[in-house]
């Protein structure tokens, strides 16, 4: 007799102990083995009735209803039961990847994670491999944080990108990773930049420096250049490395020239403005 609930069978286990052990026809011994039996067909029962096993079909348009009525985690559990039941169907393999899909949707990011790096790995050669990688990608890069938190996630999410533009070259999602690739080191370059204002305005100087020095020398072609050169030429005065300044400070202007960033360095270099001088010699100057 197998008993449909924990419940009902810790009730039948009551009554017989009851009925047994006041004649003392049992032992305390087998009060514990029949308490752990029952138990145990209570589990089984309960299994039995949450596993329902289903045509390959219905389980794949079941979820697939699911996923196009927004319901993505019950779309992604679908999923992943059609890659249970028939592990050796066609479908099971598309179902790994629209698992992973699922979970993305749903902002499951380490889930959707997990999911591709099995798809890739049980299946190196398939067709949708790039799209896999691509959508690995997009897991990292939708969880990047703004710039005063950790950035290990959006290194994560640069890795994986340029993963893209090095596997899959001519495929159509490299354009979008290529575009993403510079706003994740613009991100990057931003982290370095919050770091180095904070050792400036503490008066840590060398640290700022180096900081950056590595956004110019690493970061080359994000936004944040121009500040980084300003920055290092308001270190160097401040540790009195005139030369120096005076060097950084011409950097920024041969490369942007019309930045106020360097009309601020060389306010502080030359201890004059160079406003004038835009408007005398600047043919785009657009000021009277």
């Amino acid at each position: 007799m197998i008993y449909s609930s924990l419940f009902e069978a810790t009730c039948m286990a009551a009554e017989f102990l009851d009925k047994n052990f006041m004649d003392r026809k049992i032992r305390p011994v087998q009060v514990l083995m029949i308490i752990v039996v029952a138990v145990m067909l209570a589990a089984c029962a309960a299994e039995e009735d949450a596993y329902k096993e289903d045509t390959v079909e219905r389980l794949y348009n079941k979820a697939m209803a699911q996923l196009e009525g927004n319901e993505y985690k019950s779309a992604a559990a679908d999923f992943a039961e059609v890659d249970r039941q028939h592990p050796y169907s066609v479908w099971a393999t598309k179902a790994q990847l629209m698992t992973a899909y699922s979970h993305y949707q749903n902002n499951d990011y380490d889930d959707a994670i997990i999911a591709l790096d099995r798809f890739i790995q049980i299946h190196p050669s398939n067709r949708d491999v790039p799209y896999a990688y691509y959508l690995k990608s997009l897991s990292y890069y939708e969880q990047i944080s703004d710039v005063g938190r950790d950035q290990k996630i959006t290194k994560l999410a640069l890795k994986s990108l340029n993963e893209i533009i090095t596997r899959f070259p001519n495929s159509k999602y490299s354009r979008d990773a290529a575009l993403k690739i510079d706003l994740t080191r613009d991100h990057l370059a931003g982290k370095e930049m919050e770091i180095g204002r904070y050792y400036e305005n503490q008066g840590q100087f060398l640290g700022a420096i180096n900081r950056y020095k590595k956004v110019v020398d690493q970061y080359q072609t994000t936004t944040h250049v121009p500040e980084a050169l300003h920055r290092l030429t308001e270190s160097y005065l401040s540790l009195g490395l005139v030369n120096e300044a005076k060097k950084t400070a011409a950097v920024l202007g041969h490369n942007f020239p019309g930045s106020e960033w360097y009309i601020d360095s060389y306010k502080i270099v030359e201890g004059k403005s160079v406003w004038f001088k835009f408007k005398a010699y600047r043919w785009y100057w657009p000021f009277d």
